[in-house]
Order: structure tokens, then C-alpha cells, then sequence
């Protein structure tokens, strides 16, 4: 019997629906396993009227089954939207779902993501744009999910926050409304230039262009207005306290499932083999777009190597280093190191940024040491664990520049990554994009000067691409439709 074959767009489509029902028969699991069976729905709604600037542990808020709830229900909006909006689905399509997901267990919820995906297609209605083509901006917007819930059920209150729908003004409301509006018409005017700035080395681009934006309207509305900034909810469930703040096991069964199931899915679609993957994962990962390049089948097996690869990473840190633990934003961060697994990151340029983050421990600690100081932080410290998912968005100056500037890249990364955070409240959750992309700001000019051979050969193909850009400018479209498909696939 023949195999059937199935496009990209497709298969993606199929990721997207896959992880959705994994979050959904998890939450399941998942109440029967902590004892939440009766609470899950009241917890969720818990979940949904927290203010969650970051790191807002949704397992401390609500409970492992209503996180998994949350994700769950929120994967399933993104994947109606991808199957129910004409056109086909992109690598960049995916890469907005993954980040939707991984911050549904800190930050972002059913309630406010909607504000933020919705709004962008005012935009796209009015430049009459493809509403598919550009689907991952709206599922990038909703990293200002935070602002939302700050203006909905804190922002207009002068005492100390209780839970409860009791907290919501119609000021709220209308600053809630406002900041959703302004988003949809902002967003698709700096994620183009954004990634000029960093040339293409931070697949995180909406990370560096959001993160600028969110530390302009956190100095406005808390720092010009002398409104003391917010803190993180201290709230913890008496199951989170039973389980130890930590679900080691569960998390790295429910991965190892999710994972098996890619490699098992993308080695029977890929022709019940893995040719293919070893000069796949020899490619620079920059401006890549590896479905187009290699398939969806070798992408699938790619997100599982690459996840596992990652999950053993967590694993060992914080078995061996005190930190966080299995905490919801560390489950979050494993599905956002996933993102770009379709455009650009693989296990070979993405394991130098990783060592970058153990030499800087490794450093830390030698001099703590020399000058008899104890060491205040680790690798597995949450706020290190999270940047080091988005850190991986660097993975293009391995491919281009080697190893060591891999490392260094992940050094300075690391170094970085808790300080960010106070330029924008933690109110914008790609934080580690950000990072990321001021990294690449200060380590790229380096690179340049220094790395002769590179430059050249960056030199070479930017002709090379210029060349082909006004090759295809000057070919006429043959149909109405070729023009529609070029035009209105605008931003990266």
C-alpha cells in the first residue's frame, strides 16, 4: 500500500494539533495524579484573573492540570486559526504557536492572549494583507499579554490586590482596550526594522523590537506616572506545597512522550528513515528555512532530538546545581526552545550556546571563590533556565562564525539575562529574545571586524541575495494570484 504523503503545511498543522491534545489529555493525567480533579476549572479561572508580569509560576497560581488546561485550550485557538484562515501554514506559523504554549504555563492565558491576537488584524484589514501569511505576528503580539492583565485587575487599584473579577474598572478596561489597539498598528511597523539591527543573528526577532517597545510603555505608564511597579503575585496552592514546588517526573515523562512521538512521526513520514538529518543539522541555521530545504518529516525528527537534547540539558543542571526545578515557567521554557526548530536551530549550533552558560557559572564560581565570596546564583536559578531557551535564538553565529563565538554569544547571554527583565517590569515575556538580541548587538560588530573570512562570506551572499531580489522584481507575475502570495507575506 502506498505511503500517503502529506505537504508541509499540513504536517504543521498536525504539530500544532498534536501538542494541543497532549496539553488537553495531560491536564487529565494530571488531576487524577496531584488530586486537582475537583478544582481544575476554578483554578484555571484563578490563572485567568492573576496579574502574571514575569516569572509567574501558573503551577503556583492555579495547579499543574489547570496549566496544562491553559496551554491546552490556547494551543487549540492557535490551531483553529491555522486551519480555519485560507492559505498555507509556514515554518513561522509554528514558531508563534510553540511560543503561545510555552508561555501559557507563565504569563499569557485564555483571557490575555485575545486582546493581543486579535488586534493585528485591524492592521492586516486595512492594508488589505493575507491574514495567514502573517498569522505568527498575531501569535507574537501576545507576548504584552501581562500588560493586559495589569490593566484589567491591578494597574487602576490603589490597594493590595485580592484575587477576583471584583478588581476590574472601566479605566482598566478602557487602558486594557487602548494598549490592545495600539499593539495591532506598532507591532507590524518595528518587527521589520528589528531585525536589521541584529542582521538576521537572533532568530528571536520579535524579542529585541518588543522588548524596546515594552520598555517604553512600562517608564511611561509606572515610572512618569510615580506608580510604584508591580510585583509578582507571592500565591502558592497547597498542592504545589505538597509536590515540593516541583513536578521532575512528570514534566520529563510528558516530554520524552511528546518527543518520541516527533521522531516516531517525522521517521515514518520522512519514508521510515532518518536520511537526510546529517546534512540537515550541518546547516548554518541562518535566514534558513529548513522545511522548504529539507521537509517537514526531517523537522519533525528535528524538534524531537533537539527537545530531548534539551531536556537532558535541564535535567542535569538542576539535579546538579540548586535552582528552580521543574517549575511551570521551566516546562514553558523547553517548549520555547522548540521554536525555531523549523528555521534555523538544530543540536549542532545550538550546544556551544549552552556551554556559553556553564562557562560563565564555571567563572562565576572560580572567582567567588579566589575572593571568598559565596556564589548567589546557578545555572538551574530561574531566571537562567529562562533566558537560556531563548539564548538558543543565536544559534546563526555558530553556523556562521564557529564554536568559540557560539560560546562567547551564550556567555555574555547569560550574563545578561536577570537585568533585562527591570527594563520593562517583566511585562513582556520574550524577555530572553530581547536579551538575545542585545546580545547580538554588542558581540556581532566584534565578530565582523575580527573574523575576516566570515565577513567576506556574508559580503558574498548579501550580492548574491541582492541580485536574486532584482532578478525577481523584474519578472513579471504571471497571475493575479503570484502577486497576492509575494506581497502579503510581509514580516519575519
Amino acid at each position: 500500500m502506498k505511503q500517503r504523503v502529506f505537504t508541509n503545511s499540513q504536517i504543521i498543522n498536525g504539530i500544532a494539533f498534536g501538542f494541543s491534545a497532549l496539553f488537553l489529555v495531560s491536564a487529565l493525567i494530571a488531576a487524577f495524579y496531584t488530586g486537582e480533579w475537583g478544582s481544575v476549572f476554578y483554578d484555571w479561572y484563578l490563572i485567568m484573573i492573576s496579574p502574571c508580569p514575569l516569572v509567574t509560576d501558573y503551577f503556583a497560581i492555579g495547579g499543574l492540570a489547570s496549566a496544562m488546561l491553559n496551554a491546552g485550550a490556547c494551543g487549540m485557538a492557535c490551531f483553529l486559526a491555522m486551519i480555519l484562515l485560507k492559505g498555507d501554514s509556514q515554518p513561522n506559523t509554528l514558531a508563534g504557536y510553540f511560543l503561545v504554549v510555552a508561555h501559557c504555563f507563565y504569563g499569557l492565558n485564555f483571557l490575555n492572549m485575545w486582546p493581543c491576537f486579535l488586534a493585528p488584524f485591524l492592521y492586516l484589514r486595512l492594508k488589505k494583507l493575507d491574514f495567514k501569511n502573517n498569522l505568527h505576528v498575531c501569535m507574537f503580539a501576545t507576548s504584552f499579554g501581562p500588560f493586559i492583565s495589569e490593566f484589567l485587575f491591578r494597574y487602576t487599584q490603589r490597594d493590595t490586590y485580592t484575587f477576583g473579577v471584583a478588581n476590574i474598572t472601566p479605566s482598566g478596561v478602557a487602558l486594557a482596550v487602548l494598549f490592545a489597539l495600539a499593539l495591532g498598528f506598532v507591532i507590524p511597523a518595528i518587527l521589520p526594522g528589528a531585525k536589521a539591527w541584529h542582521k538576521g543573528y537572533n532568530l528571536y526577532n520579535g524579542g529585541l523590537a518588543f522588548g524596546v517597545f515594552g520598555f517604553f510603555v512600562f517608564n511611561l505608564m509606572y515610572k512618569t506616572m510615580g506608580i510604584t511597579p508591580p510585583q509578582v503575585l507571592d500565591h502558592t496552592n497547597e498542592i504545589y506545597e505538597r509536590f515540593g514546588h516541583n513536578y521532575h517526573l512528570y514534566a520529563t515523562l510528558f516530554f520524552l512522550a511528546a518527543f518520541s512521538i516527533c521522531i516516531g512521526t517525522g521517521y515514518y513520514l520522512n519514508g521510515k528513515t532518518f536520511h537526510g538529518y546529517r546534512r540537515f543539522v550541518k546547516d548554518t541555521g541562518f535566514s534558513s528555512d529548513f522545511s522548504a530545504k529539507y521537509g517537514m518529516p526531517l523537522c519533525l525528527i528535528n524538534i524531537g532530538v533537539y527537545g530531548i537534547i534539551f531536556l537532558i540539558y535541564i535535567n542535569a543542571i538542576t539535579l546538579l546545581t540548586p535552582g528552580a526545578g521543574f517549575t511551570g515557567p521551566t516546562i514553558g521554557v523547553i517548549l520555547a526552545s522548540l521554536t525555531f526548530t523549523s528555521m534555523g536551530q538544530h543540536p549542532k549550533n545550538v550546544w556551544p550556546i549552552l556551554a556559553g552558560y556553564v562557562l560563565l557559572y564555571a567563572v562565576t564560581m572560580f572567582f567567588c571563590e579566589i575572593n571568598g565570596r559565596d556564589i548567589t546564583w546557578s545555572v538551574s536559578t530561574q531566571g537562567y533556565i529562562n533566558g537560556v531557551a531563548f539564548a538558543t535564538g543565536l544559534c546563526p553565529i555558530v553556523g556562521r562564525y564557529g564554536i568559540r563565538a557560539g560560546i562567547a554569544a551564550g556567555f555574555m547571554c547569560a550574563s545578561m539575562c536577570t537585568a533585562t527583565r527591570d527594563l520593562h517590569g517583566g511585562f513582556v515575556l520574550y524577555n530572553g529574545g530581547f536579551t538575545s538580541g542585545i546580545t547580538a548587538l554588542i558581540l556581532l560588530p566584534i565578530l565582523e571586524h575580527y573574523v575576516p573570512a566570515a565577513r567576506e562570506e556574508l559580503k558574498s551572499q548579501t550580492m548574491s541575495m541582492r541580485a536574486m531580489i532584482t532578478l525577481v522584481e523584474n519578472i513579471k507575475p504571471s497571475s493575479k494570484k503570484w502577486t497576492k502570495d509575494t506581497k502579503h507575506s510581509m514580516f519575519e
